[in-house]
């Protein structure tokens, strides 16, 4: 099987991140980021360019959790793909992009956190499996025998 290639950008959150939920009930953040752009000289420095500003929309579960974990001036990267559309302004008819992320976390090379591997609940609204418990430690976990090809 191939690897399924999709679009990524990494950057920073340049508006304070805003959360709202459409007439069909599906939730949809939205936040203006920055993407930060250098040229590499002759003499091999990098000189920093102007940041360029961009839409950023998730949609869904994806949306909320991002709306209660990113805030102005964090750094993302996120995995998806850019929406073009057009709409109108003025009388006229105008043509601009958005992206559309899929995925996104923050930037692990420019920001500092700690991890929580405590439970999530699924989807279904059962708890997940415990990660800590016995019965996932697959030291303590008693192993069910299996019979090999040779007794078989």
């Amino acid at each position: 099987m191939s690897i399924d290639p999709q679009q990524s950008i990494s950057g920073f959150i340049a508006t304070q991140p805003r959360l709202t939920v459409g007439e069909n009930g599906v939730s949809r953040f939205h936040a203006r980021v920055g993407i930060e752009h250098a040229r590499q000289e002759p003499d091999g420095s990098f000189t920093q360019l102007d940041p360029t500003f961009h839409d950023l929309a998730i949609f869904r579960k994806t949306a909320e959790e991002a709306a209660a974990r990113f805030r102005k001036g964090d750094r993302f990267i996120a995995s998806g793909r850019v929406h073009e559309y057009t709409y109108s302004k003025d009388g006229q008819e105008v043509t601009a992009e958005e992206f559309i992320a899929s995925r996104i976390g923050h930037d692990l090379a420019r920001t500092r956190y700690d991890v929580d591997r405590s439970t999530r609940r699924t989807d279904a609204g059962h708890d997940a499996p415990d990660l800590k418990s016995p019965a996932h430690d697959p030291v303590a976990r008693p192993q069910a025998s299996v019979p090999s090809r040779a007794s078989l």
